[in-house]
């Protein structure tokens, strides 16, 4: 919690809404947390289908905004202290069809959501200037037009439904109309960041006129004010404004303050994201990393891995992180290697919608198999940075580490051995301070405001010689995914001798 400053400093809100819960963070222009509130969410996964219910994250916005209100005043904040600007983050890729009221006319299609992979076509994708992943909002909205209800198609092609963000889609309740989107979460979507348009072939392709995509500004621009009605549900003033957000990895890494050219973050949450920061786009042929625009200047290049800390509570549920933590010690290397996938597919640090977990050599106990897990997403983690580094981008820069996984210390250490660097862990990790400070930037630098509100994290340097214990089982696991025809030949060789 925050501590109490001077009657009248601003206070600025940051909501991020995740795969398992929605958080909102109330911070000052210091950059102290003065409240927090949450609330879980629920999803829905049938095969490759992974759905939310899109009022459901509307109620715990109300709940967890205020509750972040009352811890607020709990903490000492003084009542005349109010929120100056809100603006929200969501996974990305995350979107429904709404109508005009902003009602959903669909469930939330969340961004793992691989329906769109059976009969998946990249090469017609690349054709129309978007070299789509199946997992990204076009092909999976195609998939809609031609499986889903004549009224979707209907709707869509009149323009009375149209296409909203996770982030777009609470906006819009709480304004209690349209809004625009911000140009992160709609890079996915077939926006050009360069040219600063919608690509029009792929939108000529899947029949959608105009209407039925947002207008998309800079993140950090006033979209909308809260209305009387958003201001009813969730204890924010009416009239207070909206701001623009990005996608929660950007979230992260702004809330890190990796936003100087060379520095990057990693977000180990559910799944693995890797964002860093270049005075140019990265060109990947593979089409596996993905440019978004840095709301200054420059480029924010990286991607999102199926790997992560989810996978621990689907092959270990129910347990004792700071005891297998513990226990995980004894075992560097493990005694296999493994390819820790909860499901179907992989997005970064190569695309394979047919990848599976798979397990070689041979584990003791459960123990064993759950060191291999930390370390395997470690390997994924050092993987995708010789993978940057192959494609001209320079990765020897600060390297910080933002999510929930980041709880775990005996993770952090083995991250840091394994990929030979120093991580620096920030004082405040979530994506909802990243709103926070994003809200507080507005139309200004935000690197200027993010100096002003981001204080300096924890250094954690490699340990002395440990990560040659894992030098043998990480070309292991290199080999096992050339085995396969996972990675080329090329980076396997690049991704050893960098090792």
């Amino acid at each position: 919690m925050g501590t109490e400053h001077p009657t009248g400093t601003d206070l600025w809100a940051g909501v991020d809404v995740g795969t398992q819960s929605l958080r909102v963070v109330l911070s000052d222009e210091h950059g102290t947390v003065v409240g927090r509130g949450a609330g879980p969410l629920s999803s829905v996964r049938v095969g490759d289908r992974h759905e939310q219910d899109p009022e459901q994250w509307w109620r715990v916005l109300g709940v967890a905004s205020r509750q972040a209100l009352r811890d607020a005043e709990s903490t000492g904040t003084q009542p005349d202290r109010r929120v100056r600007a809100i603006a929200i983050c969501a996974t990305s890729g995350t979107f429904l069809l709404a109508d005009d009221t902003g009602h959903a006319q669909t469930p939330g299609l969340m961004y793992d959501d691989a329906r769109a992979a059976a009969g998946f076509d990249a090469d017609r994708w690349r054709a129309l200037d978007h070299p789509a992943q199946p997992t990204w909002p076009l092909p999976r909205l195609a998939w809609l037009i031609q499986h889903g209800p004549p009224e979707l198609r209907q709707g869509l092609a009149s323009g009375r439904l149209g296409l909203r963000h996770c982030g777009d889609h609470l906006a819009e309740r709480l304004a209690g109309h349209r809004v625009d989107t911000d140009w992160s979460h709609a890079l996915k979507t077939g926006y050009d960041a360069g040219k600063q348009a919608w690509l029009v072939a792929p939108m000529e392709y899947l029949g959608l006129p105009d209407r039925a995509l947002p207008e998309v500004v800079r993140p950090g621009s006033t979209i909308a004010r809260v209305s009387a009605y958003g201001a009813e549900h969730t204890g924010f003033a009416a009239g207070t404004p909206i701001r623009a957000g990005m996608t929660d990895g950007c979230a992260a890494q702004i809330a890190a303050g990796a936003l100087a050219s060379g520095s990057w973050n990693s977000v180990l949450g559910t799944t693995l994201v890797v964002k860093g920061v270049t005075d140019q786009p990265v060109d990947d042929p593979a089409g596996v990393v993905y440019n978004h625009r840095h709301p200054d200047h420059g480029w924010l290049p990286g991607g999102a891995s199926s790997v992560g800390a989810g996978v621990l509570e689907r092959w270990f549920p129910g347990a004792d992180h700071d005891v297998r933590d513990a226990a995980a010690a004894r075992f560097e290397p493990a005694g296999g290697v493994l390819y820790p996938l909860a499901g179907h597919g992989e997005r970064f640090p190569f695309l394979r919608p047919d990848a599976t977990a798979f397990e070689s050599g041979r584990f003791t106990d459960d123990d064993d198999r759950y060191a291999a897990t930390l370390q395997a997403v470690a390997y994924v983690e050092k993987l995708i940075y010789a993978h940057l580094s192959r494609l001209g981008a320079t990765v020897g820069g600060r390297h910080y580490i933002t999510g929930g996984a980041t709880r775990s210390r005996y993770w952090n250490q083995l991250r840091a051995d394994i990929l030979g660097v120093t991580l620096e862990l920030p004082a405040t990790t979530e994506p909802a301070f990243g709103m926070a400070v994003l809200a507080a930037a507005g139309d200004g630098l935000l690197s200027d405001t993010a100096h002003r509100m981001i204080r300096r994290g924890t250094p954690i340097p490699p340990r002395p010689t440990a990560g040659d214990r894992f030098l043998s089982a990480y070309a292991a696991f290199v080999d096992a995914l050339t085995a396969r025809g996972w990675i080329d030949e090329d980076l396997a060789r690049h991704a050893l001798e960098s090792a």
